[in-house]
């Protein structure tokens, strides 16, 4: 059936939750109305008393692994894991292999997502020290941004020459995406962590190693970079409380500067690293829980101006191995909406807030084409959420290929009920829905 009904369900959107109903027409939203919807008698209606409606989350950083690494993950799999997560648009980074840094590996990328992305896509270009003539050939309308690793991690795309940064900073068409680390300061504390425990470094130590002073200096050149030149400029991942002083409060669409925040800085705290060891390893590091609350009420006052996950599989053998063997990231796209729903939950956050950050500024910051809100018109990316079901997050229960998640044993107490892509079911009641390909690549309004 093309039209579908959801009826008399609780919708949050632009700032106010209220008892509604959505009526879907093909691809998109049709109507939006508190008073009842009539329909002829095609239409799949669906009871949704009791149940929430929200947009369908935009996830501005995600690592699929594919091409090259798709023993972790690949698109066919995080993309089943980001639907079941009412996650219905992701934007994907270039350290895959070979490396997202020419035109033609983009486009083939983009080629791959068609044939099996389950949700909406799109693809970030990869700098370089010496791609600036590619990086002139961004074409703004299908790609969100430029990444910049300013800090090494996985698939070593470190742009660590000043010169080249300047002439990032100066001449990209699009969005600059910034990974932010000072690499001096990182090599000087591994020097001196070595000194003291070898090769066998406690996992404790990642958060000195890769410390504050390290994010802090890295993001300010970031900032003082986009200053100079007037740049479009995003700060992934923020990690510390002393960063939040480089962002301004107010609108994401007010903005030239702007910061991303990431589930796994919110959830944990440094005092993890003994239960959880490498599974929590991410680069920038989670650190203490004075930054942790920082950047809870940096969410709140709109310093942080978007939630993401920067969800990034590893196999557990490679997190098995010791300090320096185990690689940095972890898988999280299946559980952010859900994770942020427990903040509402313990009265950290409003509804209305996490929709904002997770759903619709996301689509103000990157001018997405008519997603990120429930509006008539727009793409149908709709996610309906049980806030009455819990459950606990389990091996059996995981999508993720790599078949784990940093937040095994956790009970959450909201689950994802059903999930529309483009007007379609894709997710319902526990299962991924088999029946084509309804997935687009994001537009952006440029």
């Amino acid at each position: 059936m093309s039209k579908i009904l959801i009826k008399n369900v609780s919708i949050t959107n632009e700032g106010r939750t209220f008892t509604g109903n959505v009526l879907i027409d093909g691809e998109f939203i049709s109507r939006v109305s508190e008073n009842e919807i009539p329909v002829d008698r095609d239409t799949c209606i669906i009871n949704g008393e009791g149940k929430l409606l929200l947009p369908g989350v935009i996830d501005d950083q995600v690592h699929f692994r594919e091409p090259g690494f798709t023993h972790k993950g690949d698109i066919y799999t995080e993309s089943r894991a980001a639907i079941a997560g009412g996650v219905t648009s992701y934007m994907e980074m270039p350290n895959t292999h070979p490396q997202t840094i020419s035109i033609k590996a983009l486009n083939e990328k983009y080629e791959l997502a068609a044939g099996k992305s389950a949700a909406n896509y799109a693809f970030y270009f990869g700098a370089t020290n010496d791609n600036i003539s590619e990086i002139h050939k961004v074409d703004p309308v299908h790609t969100p941004g430029v990444k910049v690793f300013m800090g090494a991690s996985t698939g070593n795309m470190l742009v660590d020459k000043r010169e080249s940064l300047e002439k990032i900073f100066a001449e990209s068409p699009v969005l600059i995406a910034t990974h932010c680390e000072d690499e001096t300061t990182i090599r000087n504390n591994i020097a001196m962590c070595k000194h003291k425990y070898g090769e066998d470094i406690p996992m404790s130590c990642h958060p000195l190693l890769r410390s504050e002073e390290a994010c802090y200096i890295s993001s300010s050149f970031a900032v003082e970079l986009a200053n100079r030149y007037n740049s479009k400029l995003h700060v992934l991942h923020i990690s510390t409380a002393r960063e939040l002083s480089l962002f301004e409060k107010g609108p994401v669409n007010s903005k030239k500067i702007t910061a991303e925040g990431c589930i796994h800085h919110l959830w944990f705290n440094d005092t993890y690293y003994e239960s959880r060891d490498t599974l929590i390893k991410w680069n920038p590091a989670i650190k203490t829980e004075k930054d942790r609350l920082g950047l809870i009420d940096a969410v709140i006052d709109d310093r942080i101006d978007v939630i993401a996950t920067d969800h990034a599989p590893h196999t557990l053998i490679e997190k098995s191995n010791r300090y320096f063997q185990a690689p940095s990231g972890g898988p999280m796209v299946q559980h952010s909406l859900l994770a942020m729903l427990e903040f509402v939950k313990r009265g950290v956050f409003t509804i209305e807030r996490v929709v904002h950050k997770m759903c619709h500024a996301p689509a103000e910051l990157f001018s997405i084409d008519r997603r990120g809100y429930i509006r008539e018109g727009y793409y149908a990316d709709l996610v309906l959420v049980d806030p009455n079901k819990s459950f606990e997050i389990t091996i059996s229960n995981l999508l993720y290929k790599c078949h784990w998640s940093p937040l095994e044993g956790e009970i959450m107490h909201h689950k994802i009920d059903t999930t529309f892509v483009n007007g379609k079911i894709v997710y319902q009641f526990g299962e991924v829905v088999e029946n084509g390909i309804h997935s687009m690549a994001l537009k952006f309004n440029r």
